[in-house]
């Protein structure tokens, strides 16, 4: 049997040489943050543009922490978004797929398994990193690397990509070891906060693409 293809994620995309270098390098997904105390904020205007560079390609995935469903629906009209992901409460969930017809990813910090997805929860699938460090002013990407024993025990049929301190040299070792399914990156193919290397981009997506 053909094993399946890693799925990668390039996150953060906020301008149009990282957008072109995702594009051409082969990605499955790629990701705006609307979330403005993110250094790889956009706003829905600037993703639309970005968007708009190239028909097709990777799927779009929209960033949100603890949105409402009226910001949501303002970006939307302006920006095709094929996937939610979100930083939000479970019980948040069911509302955003009812209300916009698209999977919802739900972000999960991880730190014990205790805080593994129940099996019946309705999210289509997660983004699954370390829980944020003390004093971090954001909810996820915090480039903390993620307890790889402790994944490597967990077991979903839902889609999962793992995040958190990933980068072109680790991220065969990281989704051997926890056999994760997808790979989710934004600060590791970058030599500033929210300043993509679209090197770094095309060795990120051929390290996954050997597995």
């Amino acid at each position: 049997m053909m094993a399946l293809r890693r799925k990668v994620k390039i996150c953060g995309i906020n301008s149009p040489a990282s957008f072109d270098a995702v594009v051409e390098a082969g990605a499955d997904y790629l990701g705006f943050v609307f979330f403005p105390a993110s250094p790889r904020y956009v706003t829905p205007g600037e993703a639309a543009a970005l968007a708009a560079r190239h028909a097709g390609g990777p799927l779009r995935v929209g960033l949100f922490v603890n949105p409402g469903l009226d910001e949501i629906d303002e970006i939307l009209q302006q920006v095709s978004l094929d996937i939610l992901q979100v930083h939000a409460p479970v019980e948040a969930i069911a509302a955003l797929r009812n209300r916009f017809g698209r999977p919802v990813w739900r972000a999960v910090g991880v730190a014990t398994p205790a805080d593994f997805p129940a099996p019946d929860e309705v999210s289509d699938g997660y983004v699954v990193e370390a829980k944020p460090p003390p004093g971090a002013t954001r909810p996820g990407g915090n480039a903390v690397l993620a307890d790889w024993n402790l994944l490597s025990t967990w077991r979903t049929q839902k889609l999962w990509l793992l995040a958190g301190g990933l980068n072109p040299g680790n991220v065969i070792t990281a989704m051997t070891q926890t056999n994760a399914p997808g790979a989710d990156v934004s600060s590791g193919v970058e030599t500033a906060p929210g300043e993509k290397s679209p090197e770094l981009i095309r060795q990120f997506v051929a390290a996954v693409r050997r597995l």
